[in-house]
């Protein structure tokens, strides 16, 4: 895939469900905010912090009294799910961005 504006060919793996709690510490915000989800997101790259069009995100739940560090454990689980995958539908060169959003073509 060659880069253009349709298809960035920087990635970025995000602990949370962007784009809630961009930036650090993104698992101190979701509990401090006291949500019931939280999760990964893989993103291209953009100028800004944590905002390029998302390709895929992945969910977790946030258990009661959890703490910063099972959560962290909790979502590094899913993220070593969701970037290989994100990965795999780069490289099959099915990934498109139209208008800041990614489409993603079936795969053959």
């Amino acid at each position: 895939m060659r880069p253009s504006p349709r298809s960035p060919i920087a990635t970025h793996l995000h602990p949370s469900l962007l784009p809630a709690f961009p930036g650090l510490h993104p698992q101190r915000q979701a509990l401090a905010r006291g949500v019931k989800v939280s999760g990964c997101t893989v993103h291209f790259m953009d100028s800004g912090v944590d905002t390029g069009p998302i390709i895929a995100q992945s969910v977790v739940q946030i258990p009661e009294g959890c703490d910063e560090q099972t959560l962290t454990d909790l979502i590094r689980i899913e993220e070593h799910e969701l970037l290989p995958r994100a990965v795999r539908m780069f490289c099959e060169d099915r990934l498109r961005v139209e208008q800041g959003i990614v489409n993603i073509r079936k795969s053959v």
